[in-house]
């Protein structure tokens, strides 16, 4: 009971992480945000026990399917469609799934270098830089540099127990402060149900469906991978070998099949998440599952799960903004500690591709940009070297 109640801080700072985004996805959409936040927190559970808890990562809503399920479940008021097309999408992971454990992971992580890795990993939290700052932080900026002081404050200048849980005291703080400027809407609490129950519903297949949704799913698993890379980057050690790439796909496959037939939108692994990993130093997976109960609690305690709604969007995103930007600072020391020369003209030009298609792509920019920074890679020859070097043999000593 003891380490049940000192983990929770920690467990909560996941909670506070994952929260806008999971519910942002359904009030996008039309779905219930009761409904994904139960389903985010199963969907956890899930990857939690496929993965043998060895991949600490809490998965979310995922951005990438809002266009379809805002069409199916929005515009043509049909949510059967939606699911079946989500039910699609699980089934493309557990296909790349089989085909990455039957060929071996190995193979598919040599056609991806250092000099693709490092930026793809940083603008997984350079994308997330216009939410953190224009969507969210300049609602009222005194409200987030408040919250974001008081989190470096207890992150470089806090005690050890402190420097635990810098998020949970930017929040306190920024929330006490905000309340007192009188922007926070308690009506959120009063107005909201005391008990909700997720409904399921039944998939109604149509090919149009299972084409329009189910190739998406090629993008989130590139980005899996880059969040893959980044939990390496924290940790230290290598989850695409334990417990394998293809366990962690089979994860977030039946993630997004449960979520979908209990009403909630795909999953994705979080880069959120990763940050709070990063700030905390804490890799437990335990604290993440209890974050995935906490989110289950809250998606059928309406009352409870208002409380954290509550939150000034301004407070989270001061908080955001560290957040996102130690995800983007990863990426630069992945670079650093693999000694990638931004010297080389060709590393400069791909770093400089996945930077601006990553950061510039509202929608999936992720995903193209690894793709574009691996075609340029193998597929584009490096004459400026060759060039060089015969221009350094040609031209005479001590000239």
């Amino acid at each position: 009971m003891k380490k049940f109640f000192s983990a929770l801080p920690l467990s909560l700072q996941h909670l506070f992480a994952m929260f806008g985004a999971t519910v942002l996805v359904p009030a996008l959409t039309g779905l219930d945000p009761g409904s994904a936040l139960v389903a985010s927190g199963v969907g956890t559970l899930i990857f939690h026990l496929i993965t043998r808890g060895k991949v600490p990562t809490y998965l979310g809503s995922s951005f990438a399917f809002i266009a379809p399920l805002a069409l199916y479940v929005g515009k043509l008021d049909s949510p059967g469609e939606a699911v079946a097309g989500l039910v699609s999408v699980s089934i493309v992971y557990a296909i790349v799934s089989l085909i990455i454990s039957v060929v071996g992971f190995e193979k598919v992580r040599k056609v991806i270098p250092a000099v693709v890795v490092g930026p793809v990993v940083s603008i997984i939290g350079l994308a997330l830089a216009t939410t953190a700052v224009t969507s969210m932080a300049s609602v009222n900026w005194d409200v987030a540099i408040v919250s974001l002081l008081a989190a470096v404050i207890a992150t470089l200048a806090g005690t050890k127990v402190i420097r635990l849980f810098p998020l949970i005291i930017g929040l306190a703080v920024g929330y006490v402060y905000a309340a007192v400027r009188g922007f926070v809407d308690f009506h959120i609490i009063s107005d909201a149900p005391t008990f909700a129950l997720p409904q399921f519903i039944m998939p109604e297949f149509t090919w149009v469906v299972i084409f329009g949704m189910a190739p998406i799913a090629l993008v989130t698993i590139i980005e899996d991978l880059g969040h893959m890379f980044v939990l390496n980057e924290i940790t230290e050690k290598d989850v695409t070998k334990d417990p394998g790439f293809s366990k962690i796909l089979l994860g977030n496959g039946f993630a997004t099949l449960v979520s979908g037939l209990i009403g909630g939108p795909a999953q994705t692994t979080y880069a959120e998440n990763l940050g709070v990993l990063a700030i905390t130093r804490q890799f437990s997976s335990r604290i993440i599952q209890g974050a995935a109960v906490i989110a289950i609690i809250l998606g059928l305690f309406g009352k409870v799960g208002a409380v954290i709604q509550s939150i000034p969007v301004a407070v989270m995103g001061g908080i955001c903004i560290l957040l996102f930007g130690m995800i983007a600072a990863m990426g630069i020391r992945h670079l650093i500690e693999e000694k990638v020369s931004l010297a080389n003209m060709k590393n400069l030009v791909i770093v400089a591709i996945i930077f601006i298609i990553g950061v510039g792509y509202a929608h999936n920019g992720i995903a193209y940009a690894t793709i574009a920074g691996l075609l340029i890679h193998w597929l584009v020859p490096d004459f400026t070297t060759k060039n060089d070097h015969k221009t350094e043999k040609a031209t005479p000593s001590g000239s």
